[in-house]
């Protein structure tokens, strides 16, 4: 099990949110161990990823920490985010308006317009954008290298994912597991 501990991925998992973690999806590399205890490099029994896959992985700046992020570039791609569309190989990824939904910080109210992706292999998810002209709605090119993945978050405004620094491009051994079944579903935030 894994507990969701911030807000990246709203729509798609909430704050507190409990989930189950198949590390067998994407073979074992250490990180599928306790303590990242097992005596080997790389990945055994390897299962790529697929776009539009949500997995849990180590943060590469800091390897004690997990995260959540959806995978939306393989190795190879080139991935950029231009007024706030998602592009994967130059290619925009099918971005259809479903409405809009309010949240609350404590102090204002704030409104976030949702949006249905989906990925050229038919994955299909929610993403909300609180605009289209914030600080990672516009990027360079991004080439991921061999071996490593391209993570976003839902909430795309708000989402320490590959587009910062702190993040960057995911080394394949880095990923734990996909996201599997949500089991338990708790909003802190409210």
């Amino acid at each position: 099990p894994f507990n969701i501990p911030s807000g990246s991925m709203i729509p798609t998992l909430l704050v507190g949110d409990y989930l189950f973690v198949s590390k067998y999806s994407y073979g074992y590399s250490r990180y599928s161990f306790p303590f990242g205890i097992a005596p080997f490099d790389g990945r055994i029994f390897e299962t790529p990823p697929e776009r539009g896959d949500v997995a849990v992985f180590r943060q590469p700046q800091n390897e004690s920490v997990a995260f959540i992020k959806r995978i939306v570039g393989l190795p190879g791609d080139q991935i950029q985010v231009v007024d706030g569309s998602l592009f994967v190989n130059g290619v925009a990824v099918t971005r259809d308006p479903k409405g809009f939904v309010t949240a609350s910080d404590g102090y204002n109210v704030i409104k976030f317009a949702v949006y249905q992706e989906t990925m050229s292999n038919g994955k299909s998810y929610f993403i909300q954008e609180r605009s289209d002209d914030d600080l990672l709605d516009n990027t360079n090119v991004f080439h991921v290298p061999e071996g490593h993945y391209f993570m976003m978050g839902d909430n795309r405004d708000n989402s320490r994912d590959s587009r910062t620094t702190s993040v960057g491009f995911v080394p394949g051994e880095n990923l734990i597991g996909r996201a599997e079944r949500l089991f338990f579903s708790h909003n802190n935030s409210a």
